[in-house]
């Protein structure tokens, strides 16, 4: 292995260059770590951020870009991940790579079992498991199985599974993504005490709290391009640098003010609705009245699990098949919803939490994407006009800003903010009344978010009303008129947005 000068830094990347076709993803960047620090990369969706780690952890193979590696003071030529491992590299996705039917030991030594000659050793690899939990601070039997620990947990997992690997340095691409605040403040408080053991982290994250809460030191890359590495010490890291730096502009408000509000009739209400889940007996919804208005904006609010998305989809036409009692009206008229296309067709449409799995094909185009919920509109006896597909992908492409190149793009290869602008292009085609966002701005960055913000505000001018649920209560209370509270699957409060706060909303959350 070819040596490098000996510097106080565990990993240097040097003047990373990767291009695609048409797309210079990194262009010299120069990225450096210090030995035992926990330090953040942030950016806009598409800033670069995946596809450095993903040249650092070897899934870009050397020769598939320019520039150097050096880790421990030694050059590096990763041809996959299983050398960048040996090397002493694990990179974590926020999509966990873990085994559901598996137990917590086997994932943990999955592909590097602990053997006897050419048996596995399964005495060895359930008390070297314990060893690894102890580590990351995570009491489970190791022989539970993975499907039956919360998302938390197995984050902490996949760390306890970096590492059995031997590693000295752990990449986290936006580790707390699905967490609750609780599971985030865990893992946050984790990385804080591994830190003190020696342990260097990359963290990837959007969420600039968190950022300025753990990290010593912070790069921004912008359009491939390093802008800068900010210190802690130096006192350099705050929210409206970051922002800065990150959008190449100042962000004044992030929550863009609607110039007036126009509130007009109701348009949808829910009486009295209750859901239970078939599969297990449970109820999730219990007695759940609310209603929203034209030109309005209601958030739902509520912890993780509590039952805002089994609202979401029991109104969008029942897709999971709960057993329902009570009424859903629109315009004044009692509705029967039998499946999601009876909603689509009355003018309801839902934009789901999880985009890549439910929300869209990532390996269709752009255009198929947008067209896929109404293709009646541009299909003639079972055809589709793809002229007319066409036009109507590059309607949307324009009016919701989708960085893209053309709406024969891969949706796959857009980044997430865009990614959410197709799956909302898609919903805005069937022309709703209704429009149900949930977690609207999950995963996408802050320039990004404001552009969906604007989005949401546009709506709301032209008269549609908008159920936004989030987990994020700024966002909450930033952008909603009214505000509903749901607890294990009751409503337990309502408030207008003048008179709510955060603590307000965490005390109904929490009855």
């Amino acid at each position: 292995m070819e040596k490098a000068l000996k510097t106080d830094y565990i990993l240097e990347m040097n003047n990373i260059t990767k291009e695609f076709p048409g797309v210079k993803a990194l262009d010299h960047v120069n990225f450096k770590v210090r030995r035992g620090e926990i330090h953040c990369l942030v950016g806009e969706n598409g800033a670069g951020k995946s596809t450095l780690m993903k040249v650092l952890s070897g899934v870009w193979p050397y020769g598939s870009y320019e520039g150097d590696i050096v880790l421990n003071n030694e050059i590096q030529r990763f041809q996959g991940i299983q050398d960048s491992e040996k090397a002493g590299v694990a990179i974590i996705y926020q999509e966990l790579a873990l085994i559901p039917e598996l137990s917590v030991y086997e994932n943990i030594y999955l592909g590097h079992e602990i053997r006897k000659g050419r048996i596995i050793d399964w005495n060895e690899t359930i008390k070297m498991s314990k060893e690894m939990l102890k580590k990351v601070r995570l009491n489970v039997n190791p022989e539970t199985k993975i499907k039956e620990l919360g998302v938390g947990k197995q984050q902490l997992i996949e760390i306890a599974k970096a590492f059995s690997k031997n590693v000295s340095l752990i990449i986290l691409d936006e580790p707390t993504a699905a967490l609750n605040d609780d599971d985030s403040e865990n893992l946050l408080k984790l990385l804080l005490e591994l830190k003190e053991e020696g342990v260097t982290s990359i963290m990837i994250s959007h969420k600039l709290k968190e950022v300025i809460q753990i990290a010593d030191t912070v790069t921004v890359l912008r359009d491939g391009k390093t802008i800068c590495s900010l210190s802690r010490e130096k006192g350099e890291i705050s929210e409206p640098v970051l922002i800065r730096n990150m959008v190449g502009r100042a962000i004044d408000d992030i929550f863009p003010k609607r110039l007036e509000k126009n509130i007009g009739e109701t348009a949808l209400e829910v009486r009295n609705l209750n859901a239970i889940n078939p599969k297990n007996g449970k109820q999730v919804l219990k007695n759940v009245s609310m209603h929203t208005r034209k030109g309005e904006v209601v958030g739902i609010a509520g912890l993780i699990g509590a039952g805002r998305t089994e609202l979401a989809t029991s109104i969008f036409g029942n897709p999971k098949g709960f057993r329902m009692e009570g009424a859903i009206l629109l315009n004044g008229e009692v509705m029967h919803f039998h499946h999601p296309k009876e909603a689509i067709k009355a003018g309801i449409a839902y934009v789901t939490e999880d985009r890549k799995a439910e929300g869209l094909i990532l390996l269709q185009d752009i255009k198929h994407n947008i067209s896929m919920a109404n293709l009646k509109a541009i299909a003639s006896r079972g055809v589709v006009n793809e002229n007319e597909e066409i036009n109507v992908g590059e309607y949307y492409r324009k009016s919701l800003n989708i960085k893209t190149p053309s709406v024969e793009q891969l949706t796959r290869n857009l980044s997430g903010g865009n990614q959410q602008k197709v799956s909302i292009g898609k919903w805005l085609n069937t022309k709703p009344q209704v429009l149900i966002l949930d977690e609207p701005t999950r995963g996408i960055d802050v320039g990004a978010k404001f552009e969906i913000y604007t989005i949401i505000n546009s709506l709301i001018a032209e008269g549609m009303s908008i159920i936004m649920i989030s987990s994020e209560l700024p966002e909450i209370l930033g952008m909603s008129d009214r505000i509903y509270v749901v607890a294990e699957g009751k409503i337990t409060g309502e408030l207008d947005v003048k008179e709510a706060t955060q603590d307000k909303i965490m005390e109904l959350a929490t009855v």
